[in-house]
């Protein structure tokens, strides 16, 4: 059976103050902007696994923390990493611009 080739990548947003539902909001926009863009880049058939975990941690400061696991067959020639580094850029980018729409709105 063919390996593939696969990618993980985790990154950290630290977020101002945001209620419960900002959050999520913030979650949800970041996953969708990962997923998308992955499957602007690849057909759904070219792609084996996909996973993408938002974790929420309130230490010192409120941190998104964005994991991406991405699996694709041997035969997909496609530069997995490079994907995962631009789609969470995308994401990273994504939320950026949404908390500044909540800060203009504060």
């Amino acid at each position: 059976m063919d390996e593939g080739t696969s990618g993980r990548k985790v990154i950290h947003i630290g977020l101002p103050e945001l209620g419960e539902e900002q959050l999520i909001e913030i979650g949800e926009l970041a996953q969708e902007t990962i997923i998308r863009h992955i499957f602007d880049v690849l057909n759904r058939s070219e792609v084996k696994d996909i996973e993408v975990t938002m974790r929420i941690n309130r230490e010192e400061t409120l941190d998104l923390e964005v994991e991406v696991y991405l699996e694709v067959p041997i035969f997909v020639k496609v530069d997995v990493e490079g994907l995962i580094d631009e789609a969470v850029e995308k994401a990273y980018e994504a939320v950026e611009r949404r908390l500044r729409k909540i800060a203009g709105k504060g």
